[in-house]
């Protein structure tokens, strides 16, 4: 379990993470909802070890992770633009991290070739990053961050900069691979939709503020989080269509 206790993060004079706290069970994702500029992104890197909290604990399994090194956390920050290595081929990005671990290479061709299959990207395994469209280019990066299982898959609004459909196609992906290997993940995000959609539990990021919800209907009832006021948006739009008399 990851465990979150009082993390107070502050720029300057502007407080940015105000005493938050999270516990995430192992195989969880929780969808964090928030507005820009909310303190979500500077949560992930403070989890991540590339922020130091001013105040507050880390833990993993019950062990305070605050001095560990990034490298050694075990845990990988999915940014928006995937960040992949514009000279290296799809198939040797993905088995990155494989390599970096000294995994055999007999196991590595193994389970880069299956995450291939599971990322429908076998054809294109020999091209470069540039020669991809921007979803395969974000479906090479979570491959590259889930093949070797970390502990915990941080995603920083990752599907984004994406078209709604390949959005959409990232979003059923995702779970479906979530759901096969038991990622653990904080996954944030400004959309309602996608956090519905996305979460297992949820949470929703104001002020540095993080509020967690008991469970997705309490989560969509609180104004707060504007689901009342999309869902109001949907049904106006459905009872306003026009019908055709004839």
């Amino acid at each position: 379990m990851l465990t979150i206790q009082h993390i107070n993060k502050a720029f300057q004079s502007h407080t940015v993470l105000d005493r938050v706290s999270v516990e995430l069970p192992e195989g969880q994702v929780l969808a964090v909802l928030g507005r820009s500029g909310c303190g979500k992104t500077t949560l992930l890197k403070t989890i991540a070890g590339l922020l130091a909290p001013d105040a507050g604990s880390i833990k993993w399994a019950g062990e305070s992770i605050n001095e560990v090194p990034p490298r050694e956390r075990e845990m990988v920050y999915l940014f928006q633009e995937p960040l992949l290595f514009p000279h290296l081929s799809v198939f040797e990005n993905i088995a990155y991290g494989l390599h970096v671990r000294k995994t055999p290479e007999a196991e590595v061709q193994n389970k880069v070739q299956s995450m291939l299959r599971e990322l429908e990207l076998q054809e294109h395994a020999q091209k470069k990053p540039g020669q991809l469209s921007g979803g395969q280019r974000q479906r090479v990066a979570f491959g590259r961050a889930i093949i070797f299982l970390p502990r915990v898959l941080l995603l920083d609004e990752p599907f984004a900069s994406l078209d709604a459909q390949t959005r959409s196609a990232m979003q059923k992906l995702f779970l479906r691979l979530a759901r096969k290997y038991g990622i653990t993940a904080l996954f944030v995000t400004h959309d309602v939709k996608e956090a519905l959609l996305i979460g297992d539990c949820f949470a929703y990021m104001a002020a540095g503020q993080l509020t967690l919800y008991r469970s997705k209907a309490a989560f969509m009832d609180d104004p707060a989080t504007g689901v009342q006021e999309e869902l109001a948006f949907w049904n106006n739009i459905e009872h306003n269509i026009p019908t055709n008399d004839k």
